[in-house]
């Protein structure tokens, strides 16, 4: 219920702007932008991004169409700045927000989307501190196991497994540790644990209520296909179906 609270919070803080910032570029940046853009047409939306182009965990493709579609939105997109949100300055009920450029952005209020480091630092006081990489993942091996231990294992993203860091791939990491451990506690032999290989990279970030851009292993699509899959509803009813919980 508290975050519950927190999210009606942040949508009155929407609905009584008449501009927003969105800082960060990322899958959450843009489907905020997405989201605000097609809800509230009347708002301005300005979208400022440290990198060269968006969603830059996907391909070029996928990123140049995003733009695209949020610049059909009407969102301002910029790319290669920052902001300090430091040195902010009110003026006449706005709010000026300064960007390494020198450009100055009118705006009634604001929403920090950048990427956050992982929570693994407590993970240094451990005996597992010795199994994190210079950024604070655990290093692990293809079962899974944390590498140098008999039975520690690591699922999701405090993993260093070179692929992108989403939801449905930490459940894959599930199954393949759920049954490594099963196979031990059983006295199975080592040799006939599961082992997991990062597959293609496949992500799919909505665009509003109806549209989506999706990166497949072989295509890049934008619109209402990729839309169904996930616009729909975020996939919560799939994941409330998998915890035996009605989809609505």
């Amino acid at each position: 219920m508290e975050r519950l609270k927190e999210y009606q919070a942040e949508n009155e803080k929407i609905k009584s702007a008449q501009s927003v910032l969105i800082v960060g570029g990322g899958p959450t940046g843009v489907e905020l932008a997405g989201e605000i853009s097609v809800d509230f047409p009347e708002k301005h939306v300005t979208l400022v991004h440290s990198g060269s182009r968006l969603l830059e965990f996907i391909g070029p493709k996928a990123s140049d169409k995003t733009l695209q579609w949020l610049t059909s939105k009407r969102v301002d997109v910029k790319l290669e700045q920052r902001v300090d949100l430091n040195s902010v300055t009110d003026s006449n009920g706005s709010k000026i927000y300064h960007t390494t450029a020198g450009e100055s952005i009118r705006a009634d209020c604001h929403f920090l989307c950048t990427g956050k480091p992982l929570g693994s630092g407590w993970l240094e006081g451990t005996i597992l501190n010795s199994n994190l990489d210079s950024r604070g993942r655990l290093m692990v091996d293809e079962y899974l196991r944390v590498k140098g231990r008999k039975n520690i294992f690591a699922i999701g993203d405090i993993t260093d497994v070179p692929e992108i860091k989403q939801g449905y791939l930490a459940q894959k990491h599930a199954l393949v540790a759920a049954a490594n451990l099963k196979l031990l506690m059983s006295g199975g032999k080592e040799r006939k644990m599961s082992s997991y290989k990062p597959g293609s990279t496949t992500a799919i970030v909505s665009l509003g209520r109806r549209d989506a851009v999706a990166q497949f292993p072989y295509t890049t699509l934008i619109g209402i296909v990729p839309g169904m899959i996930k616009s729909r509803d975020l996939f919560v009813g799939k994941t409330r179906k998998q915890r035996g919980l009605q989809p609505h």
